[in-house]
This record gives C-alpha cells, sequence and structure tokens, in this order.
C-alpha cells in the first residue's frame, strides 16, 4: 500500500485509515449476510420469509433514498457516519441479546434489517461522497479500485469465517462480529483529520431538505454524462441481476454442480472482482472512460452467455470470474466518472437518487427473470441476457457516454472534476 498514491502524507494517511475501517466493517456485514439467512431459515422454514427479508431491506431507498441522500449533503458527513456506524452496531447487536433472552422472532429480524437498511443509505451516500475529500481527483479510479477489492476480497472471508466459528457458538452470536465491525469502522472515522466536507467560502445559504431534492434530482437530469449514466443503469438493473439470483440454480440443472463446487464458483467470482479492481488503475491508464466502462458491460454480457454453451464446470467456473469482475470495473468506473464531474456538496444526493431510481428496477427485473425461468430453460435465459447486456452497452457507445471527453476536457477527467460550489 506505500506506493499506492502519490499523495502528501496527510491525505495518504487519513485515506488507509479510512480503507481499513470500511473493509473491517464490510468483513463483519459479510459474515451477517451469510448467518441472518440462516437464522431466519432456522425460525422459519419458510422461502417466503426469506425473501421478505430482502424486501425488508429494499423498501427503506424507495421510502427515503432521496431524502436522506439530500440529507448526507447537508450535515457533517463524518460525524453523521461515525453516529450512524454506533447506531447499527446497537441495532445488530440486539440480535443475539434477544436470542438469548429467548425473546428473539422473526419479526424482531424484519425491524433490525428495515432500520439497519434506512441507515446504511445516509451511511452509503456520505461515504460515497467522502472519498473526493481523501484522495486527489486524479486518484479517484486507484482509491475506487483498492476499496472495491477490498470489499470483495472481505465479501470471501466474511462466510468463510462465519462458517468456521459456527463450531464453536450459536448462529446468533456470529452477529456480534458486526457489530463489533462497526465499532471499529467508528473509531477509525473518528481518527482521520480531515473533514468529509467541501470547504465553502462565505456562509451556507440554508435551504430547505425538499428543494434540495429538486435540486440534486435537476442536477442529474441537466448532466447529460450522469442523464445517460442513469438511463443505462436502469436497463442493465433490469436485466442482469437474474444470472446472479439464479447462478445456485444454473450451477446444479446446468452443470451438474455439487454443493462445494457451488461454493467454490461463488468463492470464484469474488475472486474475479478482486482482480478486476485492482486493474482498473491500469486499465483507466490505458483506455478512454467509455471503453472501460462500456467495454466492462460488454465483456460481462459475453461471457454470461458463453456460460449457456458449456457444461464443463472449470470452464463456467472461470466466465462466472470474469463476469463479476467485469460487473465491478463497471462501478468503479462509474463510481470514479460522477465524482469526478459532480461538485462535491451534491454527491450525497446524485447516488442517492440514482441508486433510488435504478435499484428499483433490479428486483422487479429478478422477480420476472424467475418467473420465466420457471417455463423455460436457466441456460436460455442466461443466453438471451448476455447477448442483451452486450447489444445495450453496444447501442451505448453513440450515446454521450461512448464520447465522454467530448463533453468534458480531458485534463477535468484527469485532474479536476467539477469546481466546489457553494449549495
Amino acid at each position: 500500500m506505500a506506493d499506492a498514491f502519490q499523495l502528501s502524507h496527510q491525505y495518504s494517511r487519513d485515506f488507509r485509515k479510512f480503507w481499513i475501517g470500511q473493509t473491517i466493517s464490510t468483513l463483519g456485514s459479510s459474515c451477517t449476510g451469510f448467518a441472518l439467512p440462516l437464522l431466519i431459515f432456522q425460525l422459519t422454514r419458510s422461502p417466503l420469509n426469506l425473501a421478505l427479508t430482502v424486501v425488508m431491506s429494499a423498501m427503506p431507498y424507495l421510502l427515503f433514498g432521496l431524502l436522506l441522500g439530500a440529507w448526507a449533503d447537508r450535515v457533517k458527513r463524518k460525524y453523521a457516519m461515525i453516529a450512524i456506524d454506533i447506531m447499527r452496531a446497537l441495532l445488530v447487536a440486539a440480535i443475539p441479546l434477544l436470542f438469548m433472552l429467548g425473546l428473539l422472532s422473526v419479526g424482531w429480524i424484519y425491524a433490525v434489517a428495515f432500520l439497519c437498511s434506512t441507515l446504511s443509505i445516509g451511511f452509503d451516500a456520505a461515504n460515497f461522497a467522502a472519498v473526493p475529500s481523501l484522495v486527489k481527483r486524479e486518484d479517484l479510479v486507484i482509491a475506487n479500485g483498492r476499496l472495491q477489492a477490498s470489499y470483495s476480497a472481505a465479501g470471501i472471508a466474511g462466510p468463510l469465517l462465519a462458517g468456521l466459528l459456527l463450531a464453536v457458538m450459536p448462529l446468533s452470536m456470529i452477529l456480534l462480529i458486526d457489530a463489533a465491525s462497526f465499532l471499529i469502522s467508528a473509531a477509525s472515522l473518528a481518527w482521520i483529520g480531515k473533514s468529509f466536507n467541501p470547504e465553502t467560502k462565505g456562509e451556507k445559504v440554508s435551504t430547505r431538505i425538499h428543494n434540495e431534492v429538486f435540486e440534486g434530482l435537476n442536477y442529474i437530469l441537466k448532466q447529460p454524462i450522469l442523464r445517460w449514466i442513469l438511463l443505462l443503469l436502469l436497463f442493465i438493473n433490469f436485466i442482469v441481476p437474474t444470472p446472479l439470483a439464479q447462478i445456485v440454480l444454473f450451477a446444479k440443472q446446468w452443470l451438474a454442480a455439487s454443493d462445494s463446487q457451488i461454493g467454490l464458483l461463488l468463492a470464484a467470482g469474488g475472486l474475479g472482482t478482486v482482480i478486476f479492481s485492482l486493474a482498473a488503475e491500469q486499465l483507466r491508464k490505458l483506455l478512454p472512460f467509455a471503453v472501460v466502462t462500456l467495454g466492462s458491460i460488454m465483456l460481462e454480457g459475453l461471457m454470461l452467455a458463453g456460460m449457456a454453451l458449456t457444461h464443463q464446470y472449470w470452464i463456467a467456473v472461470l466466465l462466472w470470474a470474469m463476469s463479476r469482475g467485469s460487473s465491478v470495473l463497471f462501478n468503479v468506473s462509474t463510481y470514479s466518472l460522477t465524482q469526478t464531474i459532480v461538485a462535491n456538496a451534491l454527491l450525497g444526493r446524485v447516488i442517492s437518487f440514482i441508486r433510488v431510481l435504478t435499484w428499483s428496477t433490479a428486483s422487479l427485473g429478478a422477480l420476472l427473470g424467475g418467473l420465466i425461468i420457471e417455463y423455460t430453460n436457466v441456460a436460455l435465459i442466461y443466453a438471451v441476457i448476455g447477448l442483451l447486456t452486450f447489444f445495450i452497452a453496444l447501442v451505448f457507445f453513440l450515446t454521450p457516454l461512448g464520447h465522454t471527453e467530448h463533453f468534458l476536457p480531458v485534463e477535468q477527467l484527469m485532474t479536476g472534476g467539477a469546481q466546489e460550489e457553494n449549495v
């Protein structure tokens, strides 16, 4: 890590604190992601209850996403993130406490999932906006690549750690790892000396939060690059979640994979995200944003279609790893582009609005994809989705996304981005 950035000592040190704290938090959350579905299944033995947990986690985005995005731009982001981490630690720790008291029910789990998801919206918006305050604009691709790589590695390690701990502790106690990781995240944020908010000249004019909501939405709709990113995500998020949701079914029916082979397949996907995240910096130096962004989607589509053409397990493992890696490369590229062109004071709103407007299509697409698979063939759907993904990205080369450098000066993309504004 010592040569990852050519930054001042203070910037480099603060980013490392942020990086380590958020990676540990991701590790804890991945433990919960492994343990919570198993706990719900132990309590209910109901697939419907598992689905309802996903619904309770997604609902806050539709109810509060726009407001919380604007809120993240109004407050002192660092202190808000610390407070949210502490509250999430207490909420997650409530589940093992209720279990020990013999009071745990699925209703309590729904409540915790809903509240934690609500808090996470504000945290994630502030988190996204914090990165440009910790690194120089020209280092955003490097920073986001390192973050995504470490998050992916933590996502692989978390379930493995949780599985090992099941041998020595009850399932509900594993959630204490997540609670502790939130406290570590809070401590790492408190240790950072730099502010996560842009410096403003003069007094900030107080406005109503709904005015700031409309200001952020209007900014997205008027900025051509953001507008086309939003449209692209509406298409991609509608079709791509189905292969991810149905990978176990695909492995069982099409590859005749065992349970252990499925675990290896999923781990290969995680490894692919790590490798592609770390490669983002070099790819960005060699290729324009448009080629990296849209090319990564095209590659993902080809890999998905290729999986439908083989029954060979090891070939499918390689294709899945490349598919998941190209997906995270797209995320790194679009995150960095957004952080480059959007004024820091608007970042919380912009990322929250994009997620609210596009993630809503993901659950609908996954549900529709599952219903179609019931009446067709899982491999056929992988092939269709892969080809659709490829051609959608190909068409978007004809939009401003395919000519990013025509809309933003090269020096702005590489070194400056949007100027800070008083809002």
